[in-house]
């Protein structure tokens, strides 16, 4: 079974994506690897180079993120030509994660199921829920971004209720960290078959 974590920024995706890893649940995190993957894959930094020039090459031979972030947050093309180049090696990981799990369930950590349409692909969906106001507070500290660029964020990202719309499962994360694993380990039951009294 494939089950996707999802959860707006600052929502606590990852520490519940550790509890779920601490149960014995093989976890991989799309998030990571896309920004890794260019740092990483030679290829994909070729095509990076083809498509957008030596301009974001910094005098380490690394990508200036930095440069490129403002870019393309500018540019939706550029955006979307990015995301392009990555999202095939993104795939390719994913699939070998899939194949070389022996867990009983495994979980891709994707934030954008929602914005992607990408829903079809797993057969249970968890989402890590929270009110806006810890998203902003957690994420802002987290980060060391301002509130309103937090604001920013959550205001391109897909609201509360088009998450909702697509979760199998739903943990609000609006109390504790007892409180959050507790709810993991709960679904993670769930998931398991294991008919529990709430």
């Amino acid at each position: 079974m494939i089950v996707g974590l999802t959860g707006g920024i600052g929502s606590g995706k990852s520490v519940a994506g550790d509890f779920f890893i601490e149960l014995g649940i093989d976890l991989i995190d799309a998030d990571m690897i896309s920004k890794d993957i260019l740092d990483n894959n030679s290829k994909a930094k070729e095509l990076f180079i083809e498509n957008f020039g030596e301009i974001y090459i910094d005098e380490n031979n690394n990508i200036n993120r930095g440069l490129l972030r403002e870019d393309i947050f500018k540019d939706n093309n550029k955006k979307e030509k990015l995301e392009s180049i990555i999202h095939p090696f993104v795939r390719e990981d994913i699939t070998e994660f899939i194949t070389k799990s022996n867990s009983i369930y495994k979980i891709i950590m994707v934030p954008l199921i929602y914005e992607t349409k990408s829903q079809d692909f797993y057969d249970k969906i968890i989402l890590i829920d929270c009110d806006e106001d810890y998203q902003i507070e957690r994420a802002s500290q987290r980060d060391e971004k301002s509130k309103e660029d937090i604001i920013n964020i959550i205001k391109n990202q897909a609201t509360r209720e088009e998450r909702q719309s697509i979760a199998d499962e739903i943990i609000l994360n609006n109390s504790t960290l007892d409180d959050l694993k507790n709810q993991v380990i709960k679904v993670h039951q769930r998931l398991l078959g294991i008919n529990i009294n709430e």
